[in-house]
């Protein structure tokens, strides 16, 4: 790599790195290329007609397209050469041609807050006009790194079984099912003694708000909207798999690497979370987690903390990222409100 520190538009800002055009070149596509192999079954599956009980929730839940995932950006605290030009023969592995490079030049000049300017040595480069971005997004990206800041000092809650999913269908007809083309894995009056034989501790507000009206009542804990940086905890299933929301609503101050990294932890939780519930996935090629059972709990929990591990790496790496784009920045009046 010929990644080098340059100095920062202002005196009190942390230095730049910064990346040859080649480098960037090399790094978008990549970058393109694994969302690509990650996001091409579903597209073939939509151009079909054709749902998937599993993952199109990242779709859909989610208001997030693979164009988007796709877009490539080097994060706050990182500059591009304007310049395209030749990599020394010792950096193979960055190496671009000067079409590739022009286009990466190109889309990155053309993408709202790039801008360009010059470094003291004269040097052109393409960075992230964070003064603009702070005034349009930095409340809301205070409230992010305030979540995940309170998320990463706490310790995960490893009991809830994915209970969640089974309060969401609880006393529901067959034909009143998010999933209607799924079938549950136990009868109607089985499932519902699960969810009444278990304590049911929901700290996740956007689980708990699609719990079946006879099943609110059931859960040990009130988590709404506005307590959610009082509640959320590195454990929760959702809160991981909200990784993936918040790199992408942060947009271009984190890396995407990044960004890529935490949607395929939303993949993999989001497979737990559907191989634990009520529903029956084994047509789709899926396990059964039968969290009703001493063993599956046990497989439940093993993942969960996996799952925690890797959650809690990517907070730190969205708030190395946050701590780039603001600084010691904070927010005016009004006071820092949740992004939708």
């Amino acid at each position: 790599m010929s990644t080098a520190p340059v100095s920062p538009a202002t005196p009190d800002a942390p230095p730049l790195t910064l990346l040859t055009a080649a480098e960037a070149a090399a790094r978008a596509a990549a970058h393109e290329a694994a969302v690509r192999s990650r996001t091409r079954a579903h597209l073939e599956r939509r151009s079909r007609g054709e749902k998937h009980p599993v993952e199109d929730f990242l779709y859909t839940y989610y208001p997030f397209t693979p164009g988007q995932l796709a877009t490539w950006h080097p994060g706050a605290g990182t500059a591009v050469s304007a310049e395209a030009g030749a990599e020394p023969e010792a950096d193979a592995t960055a190496t671009a041609s000067a079409d590739a490079q022009a286009a990466v030049l190109s889309r990155l000049s053309a993408r709202k807050w790039y801008r360009a300017r010059a470094l003291p040595d004269g040097t052109s480069v393409l960075t992230l006009d964070l003064t603009a971005w702070r005034e349009a997004r930095g409340s809301g990206a205070h409230f992010i790194r305030d979540l995940l800041a309170r998320t990463l000092g706490r310790e995960g809650t490893f009991g809830c079984f994915g209970l969640h999913e089974w309060a969401m269908v609880y006393k529901q007809t067959d034909e009143e099912h998010r999933h209607t083309q799924v079938p549950l894995r136990l009868s109607r009056a089985d499932t519902d003694a699960v969810v009444e034989g278990h304590r049911i501790r929901c700290s996740h507000f956007d689980a708990f708000r699609f719990f079946t009206p006879p099943a609110r009542p059931l859960n040990t804990l009130a988590p709404a909207r506005e307590t959610m940086r009082e509640m959320e905890q590195p454990g929760c299933l959702h809160g991981g798999m909200d990784l993936y929301k918040w790199a992408m609503k942060l947009g271009p101050v984190v890396p995407s690497e990044v960004t890529l990294a935490a949607f395929d932890l939303a993949r993999e939780i989001r497979v737990l979370d559907m191989e634990a519930s009520p529903y029956d996935v084994r047509g789709w090629g899926y396990d059964a987690v039968a969290i009703e059972t001493p063993e599956g709990k046990a497989e439940y929990v093993r993942r969960q903390r996996e799952f925690a591990e890797r959650g809690n790496a990517i907070r730190r790496d969205l708030l190395s990222a946050l701590d780039s784009a603001l600084g010691a920045w904070q927010p005016g009046c009004p006071a820092a409100r949740q992004p939708r």
